[in-house]
């Protein structure tokens, strides 16, 4: 018997690009299930911030990868108690992350094998009694190759622009939408071409296209999927 088969809970993973939704999207599907939600870049956005804390040479892997494993990593719910948010020593690290600088210097992290093994660790730990909604770049072909349900959204590169450049005005930042589509496309290019467990949609799972659907429409379609795989099951 598989792993999966063994848990009570279901894992419900989400891959996909920057600027598809995956976060929101995520919230609602685990918020539906009664599950809990964990947006994965968030870890590396965590570590990327300490260590521009702590001066570090994102060069030297080494010490990044060190830094990590000295970390005292905790994901305490929300008060609504369905979205994980990474906490590092203590501190929870939701406005640090939003820094232009961690924004930046993400992909570097997230490029250092060793820093994606062990946080791989962690993010098995989460979901090792299902249970869990979790998105990222590579939950579905490494984290968790075993889900129940596998998803892969996506959408234009024009609506993903979009949807970031409001995000920003939003909340009270400006910005311009020709450098958010570049910025999108140079992180799609370091996400798709990295070495280690880069951005790709596996055969079993169900692809989405949500360039002209709703996020909440979007989230019933996996929910549908849930609905379908556990019919499939039962006969």
């Amino acid at each position: 018997m598989s792993p999966a088969r063994k848990r009570r809970r279901w894992v419900i993973a989400i891959d996909g690009p920057a600027g598809v939704g995956k976060s929101t999207v995520g919230h609602l599907v685990a918020k539906s299930l009664g599950y809990r939600f964990i947006n994965t870049g968030e870890m590396y956005r965590a570590l990327t911030w300490k260590v521009l804390e702590e001066n570090i040479d994102f060069r030297a892997a080494g010490k990044v990868a060190r830094l990590a494993k000295r970390l005292k990593w905790e994901f305490r719910p929300t008060e609504e108690g369905t979205t994980l948010k990474t906490t590092l020593d203590g501190e929870a690290v939701t406005v640090h992350i939003r820094d232009e600088r961690v924004s930046r210097n993400s992909s570097l992290v997230a490029g250092i094998p060793e820093v994606r093994r062990f946080l791989r660790k962690l993010q098995r730990d989460l979901g090792r009694d299902g249970g869990i909604v979790m998105e990222g770049r590579d939950i579905t072909t490494n984290v968790f190759a075993d889900a129940e349900v596998k998803v892969y959204l996506d959408a234009s590169i024009e609506e993903r622009a979009l949807r970031r450049y409001r995000q920003l005005k939003a909340s009270g930042h400006e910005g311009s939408l020709d450098r958010i589509q570049e910025g999108i496309l140079s992180r799609d290019r370091m996400d798709l071409e990295r070495k280690i467990n880069p951005l790709r949609q596996t055969e079993d799972s169900v692809f989405i296209d949500s360039t002209r659907l709703s996020l909440r429409e979007v989230a019933q379609r996996i929910l549908e999927c849930v609905r379908e795989r556990r019919r499939g099951l039962s006969r």
